[in-house]
């Protein structure tokens, strides 16, 4: 009797179409920023929600190998590196076709928000603006582009201003 084979995990198919190992260690980090789209991570605050959701880890990751792994899926497109005005890095993951990723740094929380929800109709005039200067790179030579746009204040919560 013939078996069938299941299909493929889908963060399995990513590592291997990046031409990464799929190891456990690499599953758990790229499920863990895929399972979050909207958030970017330090370090340190991935490694201390991977720890928190590895109640099932055999041993949790150490600083090295996790520094190691996010530095390889960020090499191949997989995850969004973004530095703040603090010179931190920030991590999440890359999201699909995506040319422009506008964001607010918080100058004093330092939370990173994602603006696309809160730029609606002008985020396809920003989107518009980013593949032209893309196209243009391109001609010139440059590859495998994307383009971060960063607004640097302070956020509403910081300010004490309520939402209306």
């Amino acid at each position: 009797m013939a078996t069938q084979s299941l299909p493929s995990d889908p963060i399995d198919a990513l590592l291997s179409a990046h031409g990464l190992r799929r190891t456990s260690a690499a599953r758990r980090v790229l499920g863990w920023l895929l399972a979050h789209p909207d958030t970017s991570y330090t370090h340190a605050q991935l490694q201390a929600a991977l720890v928190g959701a590895d109640t099932e880890a055999a041993t949790p990751l150490d600083r090295v190998t996790l520094y190691r792994l996010i530095d390889r899926l960020t090499q191949v497109g997989l995850l969004l590196c973004r530095v703040d005005s603090q010179r931190v890095r920030r991590y999440q993951a890359m999201p699909p076709s995506v040319q422009a990723t506008p964001h607010f740094e918080c100058q004093s929380c330092h939370r990173d928000s994602p603006l696309a929800g809160a730029l609606r109709a002008n985020a396809d005039d920003l989107e518009k603006a980013a593949q032209t200067a893309i196209e243009a790179l391109r001609a010139l030579g440059y590859q495998d582009m994307h383009m971060d746009f960063a607004v640097r204040g302070v956020c509403a919560d910081c300010a004490g201003a309520t939402p209306a």
